[in-house]
């Protein structure tokens, strides 16, 4: 068995950068957003409305609400311009993504991790887009903002002890 593995040639912005990528922004539309609580794009929605400074928009063209917000089509159909698009759609989508958020004047194409498509990145950045890929929006302001706890990470408890299982 072969395993075959694509090399990465695109430079990833640095912690600074993307500090400066979630300071400048004042919303950030999630593509692919789901209203099934088991989704990460529902967790990271929910992070976001209640933990961050964000206007939120959801884009979902099978959503009518998520998260008692309003579901839009696509990016076009969102009332403002969103500084950034945070995308969970599957890879072969994400060129296409990539193209709308340049259509509609986004600031920086944000994928989610594990998504890392540089047809993607380089449409965006030939658009003027910063772009971030495999990266996940609410651990990066987490972590930014000294929230990693929400998420079951960096709970800030140091211990050498063993977790008990049983009664014993």
């Amino acid at each position: 068995m072969t395993e075959q593995t694509t090399q990465r040639t695109w430079k990833a912005p640095s912690a600074p950068e993307r500090l400066a990528i979630l300071r400048r922004a004042r919303s950030i539309a999630i593509v692919g957003a789901s209203a099934n609580p088991a989704r990460a794009s529902y967790f990271v929605g929910t992070y976001l409305l209640s933990s961050s400074p964000y206007e939120v928009y959801f884009v979902n063209p099978r959503a009518e609400t998520i998260l008692g917000h309003p579901a839009y089509d696509s990016l076009a159909d969102l009332p403002v311009v969103p500084d950034v698009v945070d995308v969970f759609r599957k890879d072969s989508d994400l060129p296409g993504v990539a193209r709308e958020a340049v259509e509609v004047g986004a600031k920086t194409l944000w994928l989610q991790l594990g998504s890392w498509n540089e047809e993607a990145a380089a449409i965006a950045e030939a658009g003027g887009l910063d772009v971030v890929m495999d990266r996940c929006v609410k651990i990066e302001h987490a972590r930014f903002h000294g929230g990693l706890h929400l998420a079951g990470f960096n709970t800030g408890e140091i211990s050498s002890r063993k977790q008990r299982l049983s009664g014993r």
